[in-house]
């Protein structure tokens, strides 16, 4: 890595990306990206992370596995090579890899990114993921279900291994041979049975010795009851040793056919681990997708410095190469000058490596043709190179090759000799970049850069701010304003005594001391509009507020008025049909004295039941009128009511048109509107000024009309007719249910007469239904017993 992006510690954001990967290969990789300068490249690096990011938050990161490298594998098989089971292994677990990415990708069906082509381009091989998968255990043995030839081999293997471990049992079991072992158990030497002997009865088990205790004590013999038996467990062995060559030979050969998009996918699969990886330490950071442009400039909004704790670092804003080519950067040591500098250049590097940046949305990066850095001490005992030669150096090496698609960055630019000299240096220096249309920031004490700056078109100074209360810096930076060095104040609190500051301010150059009044000046101006700015942004955030406040509460009045109207309408549907429940039974009382008109006391029951009639209207009217009363005041008519007068309402404060003089109980019909209603002579106020009347429709056809309409549109009667007795009752319960919640107390069901069948099942519900409070056949003109007409709780 070039000593330029080392400085900016580039390095270090790499190594942190590369701890977001999983795979070795991939790490290393990483670690040895570079910044591109070619705006395609850069643009197309940066999409594709973003898309990652994209990805990841809408469907969560794949899942990535430490794979090995199997190109070397894979092509050492194509050459007809076998494989080892440690190689195999691995290219079955990079297999599972692949079918892994592809069923992620599969749930993301319909969305293209930039990274759609890579997915679609993985090639995915269950079989020979299966076959490795199932054959090898570890990579020292097979499965048994590698082949059936195998698991057929190893079976007999083991059938025989336990007839021979039988008879060996057999024999160190036996009183007359115990004695003659060292022990009695059975063990193997090269691969055979074998029990152990004392040396001096060597001649009491005939057998095939095959080795030695350490001692000489012990012979491991094979007896020669067994021997024939271990030589088909080792003829079983070798077969099982050919069989195993030849199914790893087989896989090797599959792998080998398979070689070329398996190179192909490795590489894809690194490429998107890498993409994903930024994109996990993008989200992590929470940076932001940068502006890609072919201009050399960069506009940072609220950048923060990567390595710094996000919980302390301070957002900064920069801008260079829109308004000014150059930056001059000042204020007091430890203020936060350095950072800055790194920030930008760094958060520029990463753009130019494909990465998202720790800014604010909007921030834009301009593409460089290179970025060079003069920053720290590089002395040198070595080279004979003091602080000054060092930096020197560095800067005679970027005024060889800088241009105006150069970023360039200095740190205390010409510090470490006489500030005069130094002071020249620096703003003739910063003068031949600002020539060449170098894009540079610098930081500096010096008074003459900064008077250089203020002076000098395409020149612009910055500042870092210093709280002179506290003598802390805040590490905020201020573009358009030259900063102090404070160097006096911080001293002070660090122990210098007052008397050596007051001497040396005298010693201060009358000159200096009138540009630190005016950068002072400038400075109280400054905090002076931010806190005017603060308020003024404070007063817009509360005035939102408010605003936001104010239209939620007429939302919300909205939807109370809406819901007011929605039970005043069901309240009037109810109200209605009450209406029409009792003019039934009005005309059902008609009717029954129609058939006694012949009695003695008809006319007394007429009488009674005109009584009972006008008592029901007048209940009808409470019903239909159930508004509050309003509190009446002692007022007195100024003459008799007539009708045809002009009243108003005291309690609705509305006024209307006097119908009926007062009855005997001093109530009044008062036309208000379309609306007729009764009320209480007291509750009437005389309007003096007669208002022309409109023509009010006759109260029998309105009401009429109003019951009719009312009936044919909210469906308050229920055909049933034709159907069969369960069909019916079920039909009435649904209907009962949605009049209940519509607050409808009265309905009426057809059923018809016919044979009486559901008539009968339909009352038979009704009078266990614990929400019907009565129920009656229709009346003479309703239907009689073809309907039954209900009263709801």
């Amino acid at each position: 890595m070039k000593k330029d992006y080392k400085k900016l510690e580039l390095d270090k954001i790499l190594d942190l990306l590369s701890q977001n990967a999983y795979c070795d290969v991939c790490r290393e990789r990483i670690k040895k990206i570079k910044p591109s300068f070619d705006i395609d490249t850069v643009r197309t690096e940066i999409a594709k992370t973003d898309d990652a990011f994209t990805l990841s938050s809408k469907f969560g990161t794949p899942k990535f596995y430490n794979i090995k490298d199997i190109c070397f594998g894979a092509k050492r098989a194509q050459q007809g090579s076998s494989l080892s089971l440690r190689e195999l292994m691995d290219i079955g677990m990079f297999l599972r890899e692949v079918s892994g990415l592809d069923e992620w990708y599969s749930q993301c069906s319909g969305i293209q990114t930039s990274l759609t082509e890579y997915f679609e381009q993985l090639s995915v091989n269950k079989h020979l993921e299966n076959m490795i998968t199932n054959a090898i255990i570890s990579e020292e043995e097979l499965a048994d279900s590698a082949s059936p030839q195998l698991a057929a081999i190893r079976r007999s293997i083991q059938r025989k291994s336990l007839a021979v471990r039988e008879r060996l049992d057999k024999l160190i079991k036996s009183q007359s041979t115990q004695k003659y072992l060292q022990e009695s158990l059975v063990t193997m030497r090269d691969g055979r049975f074998v029990v152990p002997v004392k040396t001096e009865y060597k001649s009491e088990i005939s057998g095939l010795v095959h080795d030695t205790s350490a001692t000489g004590a012990t012979l491991f013999i094979e007896p020669m009851a067994v021997v024939e038996a271990n030589n088909e467990i080792r003829v079983l062995q070798i077969e099982e040793q050919k069989e195993i060559e030849r199914i790893i030979k087989e896989m090797s050969e599959l792998v080998g056919s398979f070689a070329e998009p398996m190179i192909n996918d490795y590489e894809i699969v690194l490429m998107l681990e890498i993409y994903f990886a930024k994109a996990n330490l993008g989200a992590k950071m929470k940076a932001v997708t940068p502006v890609i442009t072919d201009k050399p400039c960069f506009n940072l909004i609220r950048a923060r410095h990567p390595l710094i704790d996000k919980d302390k670092v301070v957002p900064i804003s920069l801008e260079l190469g829109n308004d000014y080519s150059s930056l001059i950067v000042t204020g007091p040591n430890t203020g936060g000058k350095t950072v800055s500098l790194k920030t930008a250049g760094l958060l520029v590097l990463m753009a130019m490596c494909g990465m998202m940046i720790p800014a604010s949305e909007n921030s834009v990066i301009g593409m460089f043709d290179e970025l060079y850095v003069d920053i720290g001490d590089e002395q040198s005992i070595e080279q004979s190179l003091s602080t000054f030669s060092s930096h020197m150096t560095n800067i005679a090496r970027i005024l060889r090759t800088a241009d105006e698609k150069s970023l360039i960055m200095l740190d205390e630019l010409c510090s470490g000799t006489d500030p005069v000299e130094g002071s020249a240096l620096a703003v003739s220096i910063l003068d031949e970049f600002r020539k060449r249309d170098c894009k540079v920031i610098a930081t500096t004490h010096y008074q003459e850069v900064k008077m250089y700056a203020i002076k000098t078109d395409n020149v612009e100074n910055a500042s870092c701010e210093f709280d002179i209360k506290t003598l802390r810096p805040t590490y905020r930076v201020i573009v358009g304003m030259p900063g102090k060095s404070n160097a006096f104040a911080i001293s002070s609190k660090l122990g210098i005594s007052s008397d050596i500051i007051d001497n040396a301010k005298e010693l201060v150059s009358t000159e200096d001391k009138r540009f630190e009044e005016v950068v002072q000046s400038l400075e109280k101006t400054r905090q002076e509009l931010e806190k005017l700015k603060s308020s003024a942004a404070a007063e817009q955030k509360k005035s939102k507020e408010i605003t936001e406040q104010l239209k939620a509460e007429r939302d919300q009045l909205e939807k109370d008025k809406e819901k007011e109207l929605q039970d005043v309408r069901s309240k009037a549907a109810s109200i209605i049909e009450e209406v029409r429940f009792q003019g039934d039974l009005m005309l059902e009382e008609l009717e029954r004295l129609r058939k006694q008109k012949e009695s003695a006391d008809f006319a007394q029951k007429v009488k009674g039941a005109r009584s009972h009639i006008n008592s029901s209207v007048n209940g009808m009217y409470d019903t239909a009128n159930p508004i509050m009363q309003k509190k009446i005041d002692h007022y007195v008519l100024p003459r008799p009511l007539k009708v045809g007068d002009t009243v108003r309402l005291a309690d609705l404060n509305k006024e209307g048109t006097l119908l009926r003089l007062p009855d005997s109980k001093n109530m009044c019909f008062v036309q208000v509107g379309a609306m007729k209603t009764k009320t209480k002579l007291e509750n009437l106020r005389l309007v003096e000024e007669k208002k022309e009347s409109k023509k009010q429709p006759t109260p029998s056809k309105v009401g009429k009309k109003l019951v009719s309409n009312f009936s044919r549109k909210s469906g308050m009667e229920l055909d049933i007719r034709g159907m069969l007795g369960d069909d019916g009752v079920m039909e009435v319960d649904r209907f009962i249910d949605s009049c209940l919640l519509s607050g409808i107390s009265v309905i009426t069901i057809i059923h018809g007469k016919g044979t009486g069948a559901l008539r009968s099942a339909v009352q038979q519900y009704l009078r266990k239904n614990p929400h019907v409070k009565s129920f009656r056949d229709g009346a003479y003109g309703e239907g009689e017993a073809g309907v039954t007409v209900a009263e709801l709780e």
